[in-house]
C-alpha cells in the first residue's frame, strides 16, 4: 500500500509525539457525523480518540447545509487555520461509524478539491484502531493558529449532473458504492437514515460495487490486486474516465479514494450531488432492479 496516501495504525502510532506538539508539521485529524453513527460501532469523541486528533465533524467543517454544498474555499481555510494547520500539513484522517473512514474520506476527497498536496487516511479508521487496543486520550488538543492558504478548487476530481448526462450517452463507467438494496430501487436510504430522494433506482449504466465488497473482515482496505480485479469486472478499469456516487457524495469519496489514489487511475471523479440530486430531478433516467 503507498504510504503517502494510505498509513497504518502501526505508523500513527509511532509518529504520535510529533501529531502532539505544537510545531510539529504533522496533524491527526478525526472525521465524523455523529448523527448517522451506530453506538455499538463508534466511540464518540469525547469519549475517546488517538493522542493529538483533532475533531472535525463532517457537516461543520465540510458541508454547506444551506447552500447543499461543500463547504466554501474561504471557510475550509479558516477553519483549518484556526485549528494549526497550514497547507504544508501532513494531514492523517481518520473516522468510524458503519462504514471504516465513512466521513473521513469524504474530507480527504475535499482537502484535495482545495489542492491540499499531502493528506493521508488510516487503513480500517477509527474502529481498527480501538478494537487494536491502540492508545485513546480524551484531551482536546489546543494548537496555535497558522495561516491556510487553500488552492483551486479543482474541479477535474468533483462530477455534475451534466456530467452524469454525459457519461449516460457515451457510456461512461459509473461505479455506484450503495448497497445492493439501494442499488435495487428496493429502499432509498440505509437503514436509519432519511429518505432524500423522491425515487429509488440508480442511475443507467452504472454498475454496484458496494463499500463493503472493498474491505476485509477488519476493516481495511483489501489489496490492490484484488481492488482490481473489483473495478475491472465493473468495467472501471482505469482505461478513461470513471465517476463514483452514491447517496450524498460520502460512501462514494471511499471508492474515488480507492480508484484514483490508491491504484492510481487518472481520470476519476465523484459526483457528490449523488442519488439525493439524481433521484430528485424531474425527467431524469433511472433503472431499477439489479
Amino acid at each position: 500500500m503507498p504510504e503517502d496516501v494510505l498509513v497504518t495504525a502501526d505508523w500513527v502510532e509511532s509518529n504520535l509525539d510529533a501529531f502532539q506538539d505544537d510545531d510539529s508539521d504533522h496533524r491527526l485529524v478525526e472525521i465524523n457525523n455523529p448523527t448517522v453513527t451506530d453506538d455499538s460501532e463508534y466511540t464518540p469523541y469525547g469519549e475517546g480518540h488517538i493522542p493529538g486528533a483533532l475533531n472535525f465533524e463532517w457537516d461543520a467543517v465540510f458541508t454547506d447545509e444551506t447552500e447543499r454544498d461543500i463547504a466554501s474555499k474561504e471557510d475550509f481555510a479558516a477553519r483549518n487555520g484556526e485549528a494549526g494547520i497550514d497547507a504544508d500539513t501532513t494531514i492523517v484522517v481518520y473516522g468510524g461509524g458503519r462504514v471504516p473512514n465513512w466521513f473521513a474520506l469524504f474530507g480527504y476527497w475535499i482537502y484535495k478539491y482545495y489542492g491540499h498536496d499531502d493528506i493521508r487516511v488510516i487503513d480500517g479508521g477509527k474502529g481498527y484502531w480501538v478494537e487494536n487496543d491502540y492508545p485513546l486520550s480524551t484531551e482536546e488538543p489546543d494548537f496555535t493558529p497558522r495561516e491556510y492558504e487553500a488552492s483551486g478548487p479543482h474541479e477535474d476530481i468533483r462530477a455534475y449532473k451534466d456530467d452524469i448526462d454525459e457519461a449516460i450517452e457515451e457510456g461512461i463507467p459509473m461505479v455506484d458504492v450503495r448497497s445492493p438494496e439501494e442499488f435495487s430501487g428496493e429502499v432509498i436510504a440505509p437503514e436509519g437514515l432519511n429518505e432524500t430522494a423522491q425515487r429509488g433506482g440508480h442511475i443507467p449504466g452504472a454498475s454496484n460495487v458496494p463499500i463493503g465488497t472493498t474491505l476485509n473482515e477488519d476493516g481495511t482496505f483489501k489489496s490492490p490486486d484484488e481492488l482490481r480485479e473489483l473495478y475491472d469486472e465493473a468495467g472501471a478499469d482505469g482505461d478513461g474516465e470513471t465517476i463514483t456516487y452514491c447517496r450524498v457524495g460520502e460512501r462514494s469519496s471511499i471508492e474515488w479514494f480507492l480508484l484514483h489514489e490508491l491504484l492510481g487511475h487518472d481520470d476519476v471523479s465523484n459526483y457528490d450531488g449523488s442519488w439525493t440530486e439524481w433521484g430528485n430531478l424531474i425527467g431524469a433516467p433511472i433503472e431499477t432492479g439489479e
